[in-house]
């Protein structure tokens, strides 16, 4: 394995070195005059230079903006699926065979005991023992002096809630079972823990398209294959492989889009996207889920339409800023021409063999992997604290999503007007995470979160409670997002991939927790939200340990980004400071 490294890094430094010396024939790259052409070893060109000078945002960041959009779907279709399939009628009782003549409360109420620990006042799990043919009769009423049993004939469940079938209901995973729904959330996102370290691997070995499209098969296999099981273990098996597809079966595409825009239109792209598809599909996804009428329809539906992946080579291009880590200089410097081409802006050659002659002397890290950010003492604090703030924002936006079922409103509709706030979130993060920053702006939204969460606590129930969950998932859906976009532009670009599905990987454990978190109410009504508030208020805290990001260009080696960490100011706001040309780690 050692020397299969060595040969690798060998052939890459042997690839550079070609690309650094010899002379293209393409008149398309670099024309034989601006070979002539004297390049002052202090007047460097970085990528983003050279990306500007063929147009910061014009046609094809545009078109490629829009060809993102179905990564986004298959984003919420591999997240929120399990939701919809698992979810049970919080409001269920045993089935009495014998009572199936009167209404659905008549049986409640003649044949469940009363239990004022419960949220509705009614056992769950226990019902009289009678013999209801004389019950019905005679007309006798209940008495708490009958002897109780657990349920014999099953459950049956509130249709007005949830009114589908969905595997929790069908396989009746409520009493003794209650914990299997929040235990198969978990191995769902123990799978993207897997799936993000082999996917992180294969995107800095292979590229962003081959972890794209990988990823997106995997899910559908494992999506697939969900609808045929018939037990818990098999369902949770499956649904490990389909969380090995989350969340990079969305990311690859929003990182190549990412490197493809100039710093100056990096925030709004990238939240634009997120307001408008992600937003889209998330707020649409219950109504689909309603449409399709049961878990398995569900499963078919939110899983197949990721094999269109396959053909994201005709419509997605591979990443610039990989090509350029792995020392194929002439492919990315064919990258941007083809920008250039499209946005009908010409790249000067000049310019062009001066990138050429600063990154031919610039150190290349090709053959660095993940690891070595964990042998630079500054960067391994400023990628623990980013790791740890992403994990905080991941608790709370998806404790925020599976506490909904608390807010004793319509569930479909709650969600929808919740997940809605990720338009308006987002649109206006695009606007203004620059003017303010990532740090101050995560401080501030993330400490809204922690207050609504709580507040959310104090009331009971109905619109009040639905509009304070709105600020508290409103304000988080800020946090991540920018926390999502801080990752990237922290890591120099030969860890960029492997990097960010780490911190993804944090973001993947702690989302574990969270159906834990929500399980919580079942001992204390109100426990989770104040949990999720705590950690929401600790996230506040620790995003001012890291480094402002805002408007400065992303770090090509880890030298870049050690001075950008070194020059990091605590009172730093974006909207005073002015840009500095001087490189990467400066004020923007």
């Amino acid at each position: 394995m050692a020397v299969g490294k060595i040969t690798g890094d060998l052939e890459n430094k042997r690839d550079l070195h070609k690309n650094c010396t010899e002379k293209e024939d393409n008149p398309n790259t670099i024309s034989k005059s601006a070979l002539s052409v004297a390049v002052s070893p202090t007047n460097e060109v970085d990528f983003d230079d050279l990306l500007s000078s063929a147009g910061e945002l014009g046609r094809y960041q545009i078109i490629l903006f829009f060809a993102t959009f179905p990564f986004y779907v298959f984003g919420v279709f591999v997240y929120y699926s399990q939701l919809f399939m698992t979810e049970t009628s919080p409001n269920h009782w045993c089935w009495i065979p014998e009572l199936e003549n009167l209404t659905d409360i008549e049986r409640r109420n003649l044949a469940i005991p009363q239990d004022s620990h419960t949220r509705f006042g009614y056992s769950h799990c226990r019902a009289y023992v009678a013999n209801w043919t004389d019950v019905l009769s005679s007309g006798l009423k209940p008495n708490e002096s009958w002897k109780t049993v657990s349920c014999q004939h099953g459950w049956e469940f509130n249709k007005s809630e949830i009114p589908y079938e969905t595997i929790s209901s069908e396989m009746e995973w409520v009493c003794e079972k209650d914990s299997y729904q929040a235990s198969a959330q978990s191995i769902f996102f123990l799978g993207s823990v897997v799936g993000g370290f082999i996917i992180g691997w294969i995107s800095d070995k292979y590229g962003r398209l081959p972890a794209a499209i990988i990823s997106n098969v995997i899910g559908c296999i494992g999506g697939f294959t969900s609808t045929f099981t018939s037990n818990f273990i098999e369902f949770a098996t499956c649904r490990f492989f389909m969380g090995m597809a989350y969340d990079n079966c969305m990311m690859m595409a929003y990182l190549i889009a990412l490197e493809y825009v100039a710093p100056k239109y990096r925030s709004l792209i990238s939240n634009m996207a997120f307001a408008l598809f992600y937003a889209f599909a998330v707020t649409a996804l219950p109504w689909l889920v309603l449409i399709c009428g049961d878990w398995k329809i569900i499963s078919l539906v939110t899983s197949i339409p990721l094999l269109l992946s396959l053909l994201t080579p005709l419509f997605l291009p591979e990443s610039p800023r990989w090509l350029l880590s792995k020392g194929r200089v002439d492919e990315a410097i064919k990258k941007v021409l083809t920008i250039g081409r499209v946005n009908k802006k010409e790249v000067p050659s000049k310019l062009i063999e001066q990138f050429r002659h600063s990154t031919c002397n610039k150190k290349q890290e090709e053959s660095l992997n993940c690891l070595e950010i964990f042998k630079r003492p500054m960067v391994r604090n400023m990628f623990l604290c980013i790791c740890l703030d992403y994990m905080c924002c991941a608790i709370v936006f998806d404790g925020l999503v599976r506490s909904l079922g608390q807010l004793d409103l319509d569930f479909f509709l709650s969600f929808s007007v919740v997940s809605f706030t990720e338009f308006p979130s987002m649109l206006i993060t695009a606007f203004i995470m620059d003017w303010m920053g990532r740090r101050w702006l995560t401080t501030i939204v993330m400490s809204v979160s922690c207050i609504f969460s709580i507040l959310t606590v104090f009331v009971s129930g109905g619109v009040l409670s639905l509009v304070f969950a709105i600020v508290a998932r409103f304000a988080v859906n800020i946090a991540y997002s920018v926390a999502m976009q801080w990752a990237a532009e922290m890591l120099p670009t030969s860890v960029r991939g492997s990097g960010v599905s780490f911190v993804h990987i944090c973001g993947y454990i702690a989302t574990s927790l969270a159906p834990y978190v929500i399980y919580l109410e079942t001992y204390v009504y109100w426990l989770p939200l104040v949990v999720i508030g705590a950690i929401a208020g600790f996230g506040a805290l620790v995003a001012f340990a890291l480094p402002e990001t805002a408007k400065k260009d992303m770090p090509q080696t880890f030298e870049d980004a050690e001075e950008m960490i070194r020059k990091q100011r605590f009172w730093e706001f974006p909207c005073i400071g002015e840009r500095n040309i001087d490189g990467p780690a400066n004020e923007a």
